[in-house]
C-alpha cells in the first residue's frame, strides 16, 4: 500500500474514511474505483456491487472518434482533495501516446457521497487541439441487474421548453434514446436507480445517449458535451472548444436507492458548483397579462386589474407570505407611453404590489435586416444576427439575435434604463434559447461555443437588470444562475390538457427548483371551463412554484371568471400550500404525465392525485408508497373541500378535476 496525504483537521492528522490505495486502484468509504486492464476501461464498485466494469473517455479530433482505449502507455495516481464537494480523493489517470494529445481522466470520489464526479482534459505540447465532441462517460455493457427486476425506465429529458416538448419516461424497449443534461435509469417498483449528467454548463451542450438491448436493459450508456440538434434549436454542428489544454464537461454519476433523490441531489451538485439566483423574498403571487388579455392589454385595462386585485384578491388572503403581488405587462406593453408605464407602476405600489413587465433580449421579431437598431443606430439587425451557414437562423418566428455583439449590450442598456426610470422590479425574459444556438461565429472571437455565447449574453444580462427579479420563459435547462425562476413548460393555460402538459414537466423535472428559486407553472387561466378544471389548474401551479394568474380582470372582463377568482384564488388552505417549493412525482411510469404528486415535511405531507380523464374514478390513498410513517394513518384533510377523510377509505375523484389531502 503506497502513502498518501493525509488531511489536517481539528485535533490532528487523521484519514478521512478507511482507504486504501496500490497502482491500480482506490477504496474510499462505499467506492472501490480501479483500472481494469483487461476491459481498458474503469471499474466502478459502489457498495460492492459493480456498477460498470470498463467505462472509458472518448472525444472526437482532426475527423477520428479516439477514446482512452487507444492509448498504448497510462499511469495512475491518486491524492486527497478538498473542494466545494467536500473532502474527498481525486483518482487520476493519465494516458499518453506518440501520435495523441495527453489525456488526463480523473474521478472525484467523497467517501460519504451516493455519487462519483468524473471529467477528462486534452493537452497538447504544440500548437493547440480543438474539439467538438467529449465524452467523460461510455459505458458498454451496462450493468442494471440491480434496477432491472421489474419496471425499468429510462427519462427523456428536454434541452429546453419550446414548441411544447414533452419529458418522458420510457421503458427499456427503445433502440436509441437521447436526453439531454441528464436522465435516471431506474426501476419504478424498487424506486432504485442510476443518475449521470453534466454539472457544468460553461461552455457545452451535454446529453445522454442510450442504446437498447433486445428490450431488455442497456447496450450502451454514453454521457458527453457536444450535441447540437434540431431538440437543442440547432442546424449546424456544436462549436468545437480550442486550446492548448480543453477539458470534456463534468459529469456525475451515481446510484440512488430512489431516483428521485438522485435528481435531487444531482440539482444540487449543479447548484453547489453555480448557486441559484439570490432572492430573499417570497415566492411570487400575482398576474400576467399574456392569459386572456394578450395583445388587448390597454394602460386602462392594466390600471384596472390592479384595483380588482386589491379589492377583490388581495383583500381575502391571495397574498405571498410577504403580503405581495406581481402584476405584470407583457408582450404589447410597447404601446404604452413612458408617462403611463410610470403611472401604472404607481398604481401597483399605492395598492401593495410590484409591476413587472417583459421583454426578448436575443430576438428579433422585425426580421428586417436592414432595420436599424434602435438602441445602437450605428447598426443594422443585419449585424448583429446569429448566422448559420451564412442565413439569419430563425426560431419561433423570430431572427436569433448575437448575444456577443456590442448593439446586444446597448439595447440591454438601454432597455433597462427605461425599466428601472419606470419603477419595475419584475422583468419575464422570453425566448432566450435564440441566445444558444450554434453559429457561424460570433462577435467576440473568443467564443467558441453556442452555450459559451449564451452564458456571455446573460451575464450582461444581469449586469444590467440583475437587481430586478428575473423570470425565464422559454430557455434552456442551463445555465441556471442568472434568474430565480423559469417556466417549466411551454404555453399552458386553462384547461384540464394544459393542467396535464403542465404536470409533464413537474413530473420529471421538479428538480429544477434547486438550480432555481422557484419552477413556474405558466398564467393560471379560469375562463370558459369547470370549476373542477380550474381547481386542476390552480393546484398545478401552487405545487409547481409561481402563482400566477391570466384572467381578465379589468372592468370589461369576464364576470365568471372574476367570481371563480374569488372562490378558488382565496382557499387558505390550498394558498397556504404555495411556498415556492415543487411536489416530486410519487410514481415515475406515467404514459404521459403522472397523476401523483407528494410534498413532506417535519409534520406531515401532501397528497395530489389529479383525475386528467372526463370519468370519475375510484381511488385509494397509497400510504405506503407516500411514505412508511404514513401507512398507519387513518385520518386527513380533503383540503379543497375543508373535510375530513378516511385515509383508508375508497376516495371519489371526479372527471376532469383534482384531489388535495393533507396527511
Amino acid at each position: 500500500m503506497k502513502n498518501i496525504q493525509l488531511l489536517l483537521i481539528t485535533g490532528g492528522m487523521i484519514l478521512l474514511s478507511s482507504f486504501f490505495c496500490n497502482a491500480q486502484e482506490l477504496k474510499s468509504g462505499k467506492w472501490n474505483i480501479a483500472y481494469d486492464h483487461q476491459t481498458k476501461g474503469i471499474r466502478i464498485e459502489q457498495n460492492s456491487k459493480v456498477i460498470c466494469t470498463g467505462l472509458y473517455a472518448s472525444y472526437q479530433w482532426n475527423g477520428q472518434t479516439i477514446s482512452t482505449k487507444d492509448y498504448p502507455v497510462h499511469k495512475q495516481i491518486t491524492a486527497s482533495i478538498d473542494n466545494l464537494f467536500g473532502k474527498g480523493f481525486a483518482f487520476t489517470v493519465t494516458y499518453s501516446g506518440s501520435n495523441l494529445p495527453k489525456l488526463v481522466q480523473t474521478f472525484y470520489v467523497y467517501p460519504g457521497k451516493e455519487y462519483i464526479l468524473t471529467e477528462f482534459t486534452l493537452e497538447t505540447k504544440d500548437g493547440k487541439i480543438a474539439s467538438n465532441y467529449m465524452a467523460p462517460v461510455n459505458i458498454d455493457p451496462v450493468e442494471l441487474s440491480e434496477w432491472n427486476t421489474g419496471d425499468a425506465r429510462a427519462l427523456f429529458i428536454p434541452f429546453d421548453n419550446d414548441k411544447w416538448i414533452r419529458y418522458q419516461s420510457h421503458p427499456l424497449t427503445f433502440d436509441r434514446l437521447t436526453a439531454y443534461e441528464v436522465t435516471a435509469v431506474f426501476d419504478n417498483t424498487s424506486r432504485k436507480g442510476l443518475v449521470i449528467g453534466s454539472v457544468e454548463h460553461d461552455f457545452w451542450k451535454s446529453a445522454v445517449t442510450m442504446t437498447g438491448k433486445n428490450g431488455n436493459g442497456l447496450a450502451s450508456l454514453v454521457c458527453y458535451g457536444g450535441v447540437a440538434d434540431t431538440l437543442t434549436r440547432d442546424s449546424k454542428p456544436h462549436g468545437a472548444l480550442s486550446g492548448k489544454v480543453i477539458k470534456s464537461p463534468k459529469v456525475l454519476l451515481g446510484v440512488f436507492n430512489d431516483w428521485r433523490d438522485g435528481l435531487d441531489t444531482y440539482a444540487e451538485a449543479n447548484a453547489t458548483i453555480a448557486p441559484p439566483k439570490a432572492w430573499d423574498k417570497a415566492v411570487p403571487f400575482g398576474w400576467n397579462s399574456w392569459g386572456v388579455l394578450q395583445f388587448k392589454l390597454t394602460y386602462q385595462k392594466a390600471m384596472e386589474v390592479s384595483d380588482f386585485f386589491k379589492d377583490s384578491l388581495q383583500a381575502n388572503g391571495f397574498v405571498n407570505s410577504d403580503s405581495t403581488v406581481y402584476i405584470g405587462l407583457d408582450s404589447g406593453w410597447n404601446r404604452f407611453t413612458e408617462d403611463e408605464l410610470k403611472s401604472f407602476v404607481q398604481k401597483c405600489k399605492e395598492n401593495g404590489q410590484v409591476a413587472g413587465i417583459y421583454w426578448t433580449p436575443f430576438a428579433d421579431w422585425g426580421k428586417n435586416p436592414e432595420a436599424t437598431v434602435r438602441e445602437a443606430e450605428q447598426y443594422k439587425f443585419k449585424d448583429i444576427y446569429l448566422y448559420a451557414n451564412g442565413k439569419p437562423q430563425e426560431l419561433d418566428g423570430a431572427y436569433a439575435i448575437d448575444p456577443t455583439h456590442p448593439a446586444t449590450e446597448e439595447r440591454m442598456k438601454k432597455t433597462a434604463d427605461l425599466f428601472h426610470r419606470c419603477g419595475f422590479k419584475y422583468v419575464k425574459t422570453d425566448f432566450m434559447t435564440h441566445g444558444a444556438m450554434e453559429a457561424d461565429h460570433w462577435y467576440n472571437p473568443d467564443i467558441q461555443t453556442g452555450i459559451q455565447a449564451y452564458n456571455y449574453g446573460l451575464k450582461l444580462l444581469n449586469k444590467y437588470f440583475g437587481d430586478m427579479y428575473i423570470n425565464f420563459s422559454i430557455a434552456p435547462l442551463f445555465p441556471a444562475n442568472y434568474a430565480q425562476s423559469r417556466r417549466i413548460a411551454c404555453d399552458a393555460w386553462n384547461k384540464i390538457k394544459d393542467t396535464e402538459y403542465t404536470m409533464n414537466a413537474l413530473s420529471y423535472g421538479w428538480w429544477l427548483d434547486k438550480v432555481y428559486q422557484y419552477n413556474d407553472a405558466d398564467h393560471v387561466v379560469l375562463r370558459h371551463v369547470t370549476e373542477g378544471e380550474n381547481r386542476a389548474r390552480i393546484t398545478s401551479a401552487v405545487i409547481t412554484g409561481l402563482y400566477i394568474t391570466g384572467d381578465d380582470f379589468s372592468e370589461g372582463g369576464d364576470k365568471e371568471a372574476k367570481m371563480r377568482a374569488v372562490k378558488y384564488l382565496t382557499n387558505p388552505l390550498i394558498n397556504a400550500m404555495a411556498t415556492g417549493e415543487s411536489f416530486r412525482p410519487l410514481e415515475g411510469n406515467g404514459e404521459k404525465s403522472e397523476n401523483q404528486f407528494v410534498r413532506t415535511d417535519a409534520s406531515g405531507a401532501y397528497y395530489v392525485y389529479f383525475n386528467y380523464t372526463d370519468e370519475a374514478v375510484k381511488i385509494t390513498l397509497p400510504l405506503e408508497r407516500i411514505g412508511e410513517k404514513f401507512s398507519s394513518k387513518t385520518e386527513a384533510l380533503d383540503l379543497w373541500n375543508n373535510r375530513k377523510i378516511n385515509a383508508r377509505e375508497d376516495i371519489i375523484v371526479p372527471g376532469k378535476d383534482v384531489l388535495v389531502v393533507r396527511l
